[in-house]
């Protein structure tokens, strides 16, 4: 029983840990997109996508971040988590199908395996039974 207990006390110091530096990165990059930085637009461009895409991505990502960390709404959690992955799976191919250096790959890559972990070591209370 004290194994178990332990057991758990560390994925849930995992998962905030995972979590609370994916929510950062989200918000980050969405206030970037939101702002419309002109290196993301640059960035954005290169791939092809609409400046407009900017902005859907942008709010989706803060709307995401925010059904992640709320309590309740398990449903809610794995649609966020779903778009995360779309999104930064996305990213990382465009990217890659692009020619892009490893430097532009990697933030969409990191954003990716941190929800990847995000999402594997959601509390019980997170998931959808």
């Amino acid at each position: 029983m004290e194994t178990q207990n332990k057991s758990q006390k560390r994925n849930k110091i995992i998962y905030w840990i995972f979590t609370l530096w994916m929510a950062l990165g989200m918000v980050s990059t969405a206030g970037v997109q939101l702002l419309k930085n002109k290196d993301e637009i640059e960035n954005f461009t290169s791939l092809g996508y609409p400046i407009y895409l900017m902005t859907i991505i942008g709010v989706w990502k803060i709307l995401g971040v925010f059904a992640v960390l709320i309590p309740k709404y398990p449903l809610l959690k794995e649609w966020a988590y779903a778009g995360f992955f779309f999104v930064m799976s996305g990213a990382v191919i465009s990217h890659v199908i692009s020619d892009h250096n490893l430097g532009k790959i990697l933030p969409g890559l990191l954003l990716l395996v941190l929800t990847i972990i995000s999402w594997y070591f959601r509390p019980a209370d997170r998931k959808i039974v």
